[in-house]
């Protein structure tokens, strides 16, 4: 209930506007961001932050790790995210476009840090990588090139992403003050939880659109068994997102569309399967009310 309570906060893009919660909201005193470009992009429509990233990491103003840090009223924030981030670059330094450079990740964690968000993992698996093969091969399909013998490969790398996740918790956690929160943030649906597709409006054919969806909940069911070994809280950004994946309506879709659907960048500019605005402000509400829930 208090999920689509704050969703349609989101919906009305009310992304600076203090929720009720806000008053009884816990206090904390400087939070740090960690991610991937899930976590940085709201798009191509608003200004790149580039306090503690370079300009390459395209990371937003209003994504919701600022939104979150506004809504907290945290003296102290540090967003980290970047654009193509993987697990690896919590503790190594990530080459930026543009010749710029982030330093690892962790870099901004102190013994003082007593908030993390983390979004990561999608990169390690490749599912980016994956829906632009699956767009590519058009009539062909592209789980038969991931699918051999009964043995998917793209399922092992889930699975082999799972230590990963539950690693970078643990040694965020070292890293921190000893009372610091983390709370693992999931991907919001991108393509749509029924089985099909949208053929041709986004061209995946059903088969492999189905195929897509299930390893894409497979990777947020990775990433729950993944908080909970190693004690982190989870904010679920997928269930409460249903209905607002590519497919959906320029007006009313919260990760951007390719092909026919994308014609409309006076609504949303975004990198195809990347939240826009409207994403970034219901994951801000989700995330957010993950937080004061406990």
């Amino acid at each position: 209930m208090l999920a689509s309570v704050v969703l349609a906060g989101a919906l009305a893009a009310a992304a600076s506007v203090v929720p009720a919660e806000a008053a009884s909201a816990p206090k904390y005193k400087e939070y740090v961001a960690l991610g991937d470009s899930y976590t940085a992009s709201t798009g191509f429509t608003d200004i790149f932050d580039t306090t503690t990233v370079p300009l390459g990491c395209a990371q937003a103003k209003s994504d919701y790790p600022h939104q979150v840090a506004k809504l907290l009223k945290v003296p102290t924030f540090r967003d980290a995210s970047c654009g193509g981030a993987l697990t690896r670059h919590f503790t190594e330094p990530q080459s930026a476009p543009l010749g710029g450079s982030n330093p690892p990740q962790f870099n901004r964690i102190t013994k003082k840090t007593d908030l993390i968000t983390i979004g990561i993992g999608g990169n390690d698996v490749g599912l980016v990588g994956l829906a632009t093969e699956c767009l590519q091969s058009a009539l062909k399909s592209c789980k038969a090139a991931h699918v051999k013998n009964g043995k998917d490969d793209i399922s092992d790398k889930i699975k082999a992403t799972q230590p990963k996740i539950e690693a970078a918790i643990k040694n965020a956690r070292k890293r921190a003050s000893k009372n610091v929160r983390i709370v693992l943030v999931n991907y919001l649906e991108a393509m749509p939880d029924n089985e099909k597709g949208c053929f041709p409006l986004v061209p995946v054919t059903p088969t492999d659109s189905a195929w897509f969806t299930q390893r894409y909940k497979q990777m947020n069911a990775m990433l729950a068994k993944a908080a909970k070994a190693a004690g982190a809280d989870l904010a679920d950004t997928y269930k409460p997102t249903i209905g607002h994946s590519a497919c959906a309506l320029p007006t009313t879709r919260y990760v951007e569309s390719v092909g026919v659907l994308s014609l409309n960048p006076l609504v949303n500019l975004a990198a195809p399967l990347h939240p826009n605005q409207a994403g970034a402000n219901a994951q801000a509400q989700l995330v957010y009310a993950r937080i004061v829930a406990k």
